[in-house]
């Protein structure tokens, strides 16, 4: 039986930073095991705990090891404020899965500028998933005129918008979306992203 929560972890994944507000949060300590993440070279302190080779992957006091992010926060979360009862529940999670989509189409934009040769890369796919990004993001900003408690929508949504700012800068999506830029600005705000902040 292990001793503390064990999470492993990469500062720079936004996935893993929704896991660490969520424990900021609830009030949960975490021991943070810190590994390079690849997708295109999988490390065995990572497959060990995940076959898909993925982070976050958390262990729990009694051993067993559970993935991904949106469980990880579950088990974290889960009867508290951030899962919320009744329609909000599911209002809650749909802002989840919105943000993470967001996170997803990024990360593999940066995938492809960063990792790809650059003779290989496909500008069709990385504009698809861009326009993914730029849809979510005015789904979200229709969104945030009616958020009244904070939840785990709220926790995703401000990992995804973390995310623009620290690998896609020139994207400025506050001046395209104000009404985001408002909702975020406290939001982002909180000890528990003050402390996350990637790098």
């Amino acid at each position: 039986m292990t001793q503390s929560l064990q999470v492993i972890f990469a500062k720079a994944s936004p996935f893993v930073r929704k896991v660490c507000v969520v424990a900021a949060e609830t009030k949960k300590s975490l021991e943070r095991i810190d590994v390079f993440a690849s997708p295109l070279e999988g490390r065995s302190e990572v497959i060990d705990l995940n076959p898909l080779g993925k982070i976050p992957a958390l262990r729990t006091l009694s051993g067993e090891v559970i993935y991904d992010s949106t469980v990880i926060c579950r088990y974290l979360g889960d009867g508290t404020t951030l899962y919320p009862n009744g329609d909000a529940l599911w209002r809650a999670l749909r802002r989840e899965a919105l943000a993470d989509g967001l996170m997803d189409a990024a990360l593999l934009v940066r995938y492809e500028t960063t990792m790809r040769p650059e003779p290989l890369r496909w500008q069709e796919w990385h504009e698809g998933q861009m326009e993914k990004v730029m849809r979510a993001l005015s789904a979200m900003a229709a969104d945030v005129t009616h958020t009244s408690a904070f939840d785990i929508g709220d926790i995703a949504t401000g990992c995804a918008l973390g995310y623009l700012d620290f690998r896609f800068p020139d994207l400025d999506w506050r001046s395209t979306h104000p009404d985001l830029a408002t909702y975020a600005k406290p939001l982002h705000a909180r000890t528990s992203f003050q402390e996350t902040i990637p790098a």
